[in-house]
């Protein structure tokens, strides 16, 4: 009779339904996994390469530091570095302007 087989197909529908919804969430727990596994590497990653920094960075210098030209060099920039992302007024005053210097000292 119809009604009979309204109700299969309603079974079958809602059946359908079911399994869709179940495979949905299997997938998004999946990608949950794979997502919390890579985050997790990768937080481990970042703490190796964090904990490694400090030797290179020493052992890098260390180099730097064996050719004095060199080290002046890195000095100098760093400092000017250090001037030019300062909040402070800068004023250039040309080399060997000594006695300029002394002039202004004395006002």
């Amino acid at each position: 009779d119809q009604h009979m087989i309204e109700q299969i197909e309603q079974k079958v529908v809602n059946r359908l339904r079911q399994v869709t919804s179940a495979i949905r969430q299997a997938g998004a727990n999946q990608v949950d996994i794979i997502t919390s596994a890579a985050e997790k590497e990768a937080a481990v990653e970042f703490a190796r390469a964090e904990a490694v920094r400090p030797r290179l960075v020493g052992q890098t210098l260390g180099e730097i530091g064996k050719n004095q030209a060199v080290l002046t060099a890195l000095m100098e920039v760093l400092e000017t570095e250090r001037v030019v992302q300062g909040k402070s007024d800068l004023t250039l005053v040309p080399g060997g302007s000594a006695s300029l210097v002394t002039q202004l000292l004395q006002q």
